[in-house]
């Protein structure tokens, strides 16, 4: 099995976020976490997957000069894509709420980056999925953003969240991607190592 597999390797996750963290204890990894604070700046021109493997890039190259031999080092990034633009983490209160109501009844794009590096090499990998939002009342907005705090979460919504049970009618991919991570396609590239 995969762990067996990359006994040899110290894997290290650069992420603060639980659920990406979580993925990696269900799929049975050891692993280590570390984290730096990195400027999530990119290109205007840039678009959709531009970005995301941009960013996973850059938050990887944080760590260039101190990865051994058999480290392996896992960043990533996500975003939500709606009317040519990149939604990120709201800055507060009335962005998270601009947002979902900007979601509301129609679809949109998640696109996760991931960046598998080790001392001499790299692979980005990346996922895309579709998901549609039905009609979400202003009620419904500001009872979510109240107890559940989306300030963590591209595009202001967390899947696994009320508001995904409640308001996502129709999804096209992968329900991990939207969660912020390709499970499916890191596994398969982690056991081609």
């Amino acid at each position: 099995m995969l762990k067996e597999k990359l006994a040899k390797y110290n894997i290290i996750l650069a992420s603060g976020s639980p659920r990406r963290q979580q993925f990696f204890r269900d799929l049975n990894l050891e692993f280590e976490i570390r984290l730096k604070e990195v400027d999530e700046i990119f290109p205007d021109h840039f678009k959709e997957v531009q970005i995301t493997d941009f960013l996973a890039d850059l938050k990887s190259k944080a760590f260039d000069n101190e990865l051994k031999d058999n480290d392996i080092l896992i960043t990533s990034d996500t975003i939500v894509w709606l009317n040519d633009k990149a939604l990120g983490k709201p800055k507060d209160y009335d962005d998270a709420f601009n947002m979902l109501k900007s979601l509301s009844n129609r679809s949109h794009k998640v696109i996760t980056s991931v960046s598998i590096k080790g001392k001499n090499f790299q692979k980005i990998l990346h996922d895309t999925s579709l998901v549609n939002f039905r009609e979400l009342t202003n009620e419904e907005i500001h009872y979510y953003i109240e107890n559940y705090e989306p300030f963590d979460k591209a595009g202001a919504y967390g899947i696994q969240d009320w508001i995904g049970k409640i308001g996502i009618n129709k999804i096209e991919g992968s329900y991990f991607n939207v969660m912020g991570l390709p499970v499916h396609k890191l596994y398969k590239e982690l056991e081609n190592l």
